[in-house]
């Protein structure tokens, strides 16, 4: 049974900002929420600013199986607090309420990247890449915020949802955060992504495509908190 899980981290404590910095070390301490890392578990995560107050964080993260996140509350929330700092809900109920029709509120965080095979500069790799038999292409980000909302609604019928349109027939997903970020894996490889989140309204056009995409992540990166959609009662709509 997949969980959904909330856990406060502490903007102030050495080790958030260590997840702020480097993906790879948040992703590292959510792998550590489990005893034994089944072949079947896939993690899927997101670390934002908390949708109540600027003095925390949250770490909202998808699991196959039931997860346990002291360890992460210990080094990088508030260990002695009253408050209650996790949050674990099981996800089936969101995954039954996927059905053709209904209207979602979505939050995306993406790593925004495009394939082509025509470069204007093409680094020395990219040309070896391009120069074989049947290329692939290679990864190109999208910078621009009208190319970014681009990529998002070019892929939401592949992901099972479409955008409602507001009253002028715009698609109602706005572009609420974009940031670079550059860190170095443990071989010293570099590694720079080109990140977006989006924020809006949904529609579920396909419902068995939508809970693929719900579970599984969409895009590059989710090693590195991309991909994770999460859905929401939506918020009423102005008749105005």
């Amino acid at each position: 049974m997949p969980y959904l899980s909330r856990i406060w981290l502490n903007p102030l404590r050495t080790e958030t900002q260590t997840y702020l910095r480097n993906p790879r070390a948040a992703h590292t301490a959510t792998l550590g929420g489990f005893s034994d890392l089944g072949s079947d578990e896939r993690v899927l995560w997101r670390l934002e600013n908390a949708p109540d107050t600027e003095h925390r964080l949250q770490l909202v993260v998808l699991t196959r199986h039931r997860p346990s996140w002291q360890h992460l509350v210990e080094r990088a929330g508030w260990p002695d607090s009253e408050e209650q700092q996790i949050l674990v809900v099981p996800y089936e109920p969101v995954l039954a309420a996927v059905a053709v029709g209904r209207e979602f509120s979505f939050r995306l965080k993406a790593n925004t990247v495009g394939s082509t095979k025509n470069l204007d500069k093409p680094s020395a790799e990219q040309k070896e890449r391009l120069s074989r038999d049947r290329p692939r292409g290679v990864r190109v980000p999208h910078r621009t915020a009208a190319h970014q909302l681009t990529w998002l609604t070019e892929r939401l019928g592949k992901w099972g949802f479409e955008a409602v349109t507001d009253n002028q027939d715009f698609p109602a997903v706005q572009l609420s955060a974009r940031d670079r970020i550059d860190f170095r894996k443990a071989g010293g490889a570099q590694v720079v992504l080109q990140t977006a989140t989006f924020n809006g309204l949904v529609r579920i056009s396909d419902s068995d495509t939508a809970r693929n995409a719900l579970l599984n992540g969409v895009g590059p990166g989710k090693a590195y908190g991309m991909g994770l959609i999460t859905l929401a009662p939506p918020r009423p709509r102005s008749s105005t």
